[in-house]
């Protein structure tokens, strides 16, 4: 079992303390507009923690951060965490009432709010939808503070100094999953499992002091607040971030800040590796993460020059990173998809249609064991209970297979799984395939209903310019498909964005099935 006593900080002051001291002039957070240095950032925290603590904020308090990626994010974030507060990312793409249903289930006590995020006018949104101290619906929201205003001047204005007595095993994040199927659930994640979740990622990312790392993720997202903030804060990286993920910008500001490594998923990736732009910028990556097929991981690695280029797994529940490849490991390997678990962490593989364990090589339903995962769901003990069994195994709803060497390879989402007759199909196997066509600059599949087969494999493609039509990729996926993974149906589209798009610059399957259902029946 792995020591993490000794391997890394294990609390978010512990961290900050750390990469103030080793490199204090490094920048810490860079953006667009603002740009601060680690000496800066533990010198503003410390403020911001003295004005938390005067205002009457302590340990098992849930406040909001209403914010986007801006660097009094971080600087809540890691104040807030310091004095032992759970901090309760809102997505600021949410509507109203999702706002006001993540403020009533997690009781916020006090809302840090941006007045405006890209464009959202918060205050008007707020006061709309009545969300605000004195409202009955919200019986423990006391206050709402919003940055930039006189609110935010008055409270940092009643600072004095206050002591961080967080402990690794405090709860720190409250983190809202999507909630596509259902109501979102709050899922609890401490000190210790991000801190060294960031930690370990960091390392098989092969983040050192100094380097520079491009990350769009949401700090909304564990992806943001663990595999961006933290993990540049475990290391003392610099974070090079945006308000939201615009592929042009992005390259640019990988050219002019110099960076060494960015993170994104599959549909990220091909944005920078599609745009226009790319052959004209001069970049310095010299590795990456990415959730993303291995075609996509091996286009990184040749046109990006991201050589050092790393796979990753994770889900909310286990902090996110539950296994990845390392900076280290041969090209070939990292490039195939195989991911080492973190270290202490265990994974099995179970039976899609039954409790057995399956041998490697098989596809199953992934289990996951160790320090990583969750404490629960916030307030909701039965689905904690269906989550988490009594031996501490997460099921995460994921499919995937553990090879001879112990190595994980993931597949999809469970509930994403195409039963084509009697056959299991990932969608990720099929779009990787179709990721390999030339003139193919993004692939999303989801299953449609067939009469005979149950199930059937419905394609769409965003193209790179015109070419070829839609029974030309037909026939070129026949070619590379087992019969029954070839797609029944194909649509070229301009883009998914008005389909639907997450935050995380992800396709919304739910809503792309639904799209796609529709097309059908209007035929």
């Amino acid at each position: 079992m792995t020591d993490l006593r000794t391997a890394c900080p294990l609390t978010v002051q512990d961290a900050l303390a750390r990469a103030a001291l080793l490199a204090p002039d490094v920048e810490a957070v860079v953006t667009a507009e603002s740009r601060i240095t680690y000496r800066e950032l533990a010198a503003e925290v410390a403020r911001v923690r003295g004005a938390l603590a005067a205002s009457g904020i302590g340990r098992g308090d849930r406040i909001g951060l209403c914010l986007g990626n801006m660097p009094e994010w971080v600087t809540l974030f890691l104040a807030l965490g310091s004095l032992g507060a759970l901090v309760v990312p809102v997505n600021t793409r949410f509507t109203a009432e999702e706002v006001r249903y993540t403020l009533e289930h997690a009781k916020v006590s006090t809302l840090f709010s941006a007045s405006r995020v890209l464009n959202v006018d918060f205050p008007r949104l707020f006061a709309e939808a009545g969300i605000e101290p004195g409202n009955p619906d919200l019986p423990a929201l006391q206050r709402i503070v919003f940055l930039g205003d006189d609110s935010w001047t008055d409270f940092l204005a009643a600072s004095t100094p206050a002591e961080p007595t967080a402990a690794a095993d405090d709860l720190l994040l409250v983190q809202y999953t999507s909630g596509t199927t259902s109501r979102p659930k709050g899922v609890l994640l401490t000190h210790r499992s991000m801190c060294a979740d960031a930690f370990f990622s960091g390392a098989r990312m092969g983040l050192r002091p100094g380097d520079r790392f491009h990350s769009a993720r949401p700090f909304f997202h564990v992806a943001g607040s663990t595999l961006s903030v933290l993990s540049s804060l475990q290391h003392a990286t610099t974070l090079v971030t945006m308000p939201k993920f615009e592929p042009a910008e992005a390259l640019r500001l990988l050219e002019t800040e110099r960076c060494t490594h960015f993170s994104g998923n599959d549909t990220i990736a091909l944005l920078l590796l599609n745009h226009p732009d790319r052959a004209q910028r001069n970049l310095s990556l010299r590795g990456a993460w990415v959730a993303a097929s291995p075609t996509v991981v091996r286009r990184v690695i040749d046109e990006l020059g991201a050589r050092e280029c790393v796979a990753g797994y994770g889900l909310s529940e286990a902090s996110p990173n539950v296994a990845q490849s390392a900076w280290w490991e041969p090209e070939d390997l990292r490039a195939s998809g195989a991911m080492a678990p973190e270290p202490g962490v265990e994974i099995r593989i179970r039976a899609l249609d039954d409790s057995r364990d399956c041998p490697p090589g098989e596809p199953g339903s992934i289990l996951v064991r160790g320090w990583n995962v969750m404490r629960g769901y916030l307030d909701d003990p039965v689905r904690t209970a269906e989550t988490v069994d009594a031996e501490g195994w997460l099921s995460t709803g994921d499919v995937g297979l553990l090879d001879d060497s112990g190595r994980l390879h993931f597949t999809g989402r469970t509930k994403d799984i195409i039963r084509v007759g009697g056959e299991n199909v990932a969608p990720a196997d099929v779009e990787d395939v179709l990721h390999r066509h030339p003139a193919v600059r993004q692939a999303a599949v989801v299953g449609v209903p067939d009469e005979r087969l149950i199930e059937v494999p419905f394609a769409f493609v965003v193209l790179t310019g015109p070419g070829p039509s839609e029974s030309d990729l037909l026939a070129w996926a026949k070619e590379r498909l087992a019969g029954f993974k070839v797609p029944r149906h194909l649509r070229i589209v301009d883009g998914f964005e008005t389909i639907g798009m997450t935050a995380s610059a992800k396709v919304q399957k739910n809503r792309l099935a639904a799209h796609a259902r529709a097309l059908l029946e209007d035929q």
